[in-house]
């Protein structure tokens, strides 16, 4: 029932609801995705890094009924995870499923945030950085692809962690990063390997303004739109930003914060994924935020709420619902 006072924009959003959060139990860094007919959410557990140990996975029909598929991937599989998995991506290509995902949270020699060569011994704050796994159905079980991170480098000062992975002109990109820094890098078609770009270098700067984490990127109707979360993740300050361009490799114009905090619902909106109804205009956001009145840092759902946007291309704010 529309409360006195909401407005027209916060009625709309209500109608489009799902319910949030979407299911039950504290998740954050939520990937989806639509299989056939399905969609899928592949989230963080949020917890103390070192109990980040193992990925849960949802499935639904329809957005509002979820099935929970449980330990899909865990640090039994993965031998060089020690703890802290987190920010999972998933791809389907040619039958099977990939789950891209960060590891250990991975510091260079030093100890300090920066570029450096990368630790010799796998551990929390240690060796670490980006993997990748593979199963032959969406819910798993997935198995490490190659043993060892995809990415373990510290190149322009960022961490190799939230990576997002997207196809353009046949060819596989990931772009990813933490510690304010993000790089976009060229992913071998068997997603084993890094190739380089035409010259020869192994990443490009693509780091915008107010850049934190949780890169993504997406195109609709010849534009591409480049999502990231500012702010910090543990305070009402975390966001989603978006910039627009005409190509993934940029230029991109900084357009401004969608999503943020919103109360009396929620803080620290963000580190998020979109989809887009197959045949439709019609978008979706799936993100994390954290409940009024917050139990921690840790304390996050999942979400999913009506992205639009408007006669430009421009995406409108995104409300919350409950």
């Amino acid at each position: 029932m529309k409360k006195a006072g909401v407005s027209a924009a916060v009625a709309m959003a209500a109608a489009l609801a799902f319910g949030n959060p979407i299911f039950d139990g504290w998740y954050a860094d939520p990937q989806i995705r639509r299989y056939g007919d399905t969609y899928w959410v592949f989230p963080t557990r949020s917890d103390r890094f070192a109990a980040q140990t193992a990925f849960d996975a949802f499935s639904s029909k329809d957005m509002k009924t979820w099935t929970k598929h449980e330990s899909i991937l865990t640090t039994n599989e993965v031998k060089w995870a020690r703890g802290a998995m987190w920010a999972p991506d998933a791809h389907e290509v040619d039958g099977k499923y990939y789950l891209f995902f960060s590891a250990n949270d991975a510091y260079p020699v030093g100890g300090r945030r920066g570029d450096g060569e990368p630790q010799k011994e796998p551990g929390l704050q240690k060796y670490g950085g980006i993997g990748v796994a593979v199963a032959d159905r969406p819910e798993g079980p997935y198995r490490d692809l190659i043993g060892k991170p995809l990415i373990d480098r510290f190149w322009n000062c960022a961490q190799p962690i939230d990576q997002y992975v997207f196809e353009h002109e046949g060819e596989w990109f990931m772009i990813y990063g933490g510690w304010g820094r993000c790089n976009l890098v060229k992913l071998a078609k068997d997603f084993k390997s890094l190739v380089p770009f035409e010259g020869g270098a192994m990443w490009r700067d693509m780091t915008p303004k107010h850049y934190v984490e949780g890169s993504v990127m997406f195109e609709r109707k010849g534009k591409w739109y480049f999502m990231y979360s500012s702010g910090a993740w543990t305070r009402d300050t975390y966001c989603v930003n978006y910039c627009e361009g005409f190509s993934p490799f940029g230029p991109f114009k900084f357009k401004g914060k969608v999503l943020g905090t919103q109360r009396p619902i929620a803080t620290g909106a963000g580190h998020h994924s979109v989809v887009c109804v197959p045949g439709k205009d019609e978008w979706y956001i799936c993100y994390h935020r954290r409940p009024i009145p917050s139990k921690g840092g840790n304390h996050r759902v999942t979400c999913i709420d009506r992205m639009e946007f408007d006669e430009d291309g421009d995406i409108k704010p995104i409300v919350m619902t409950e």
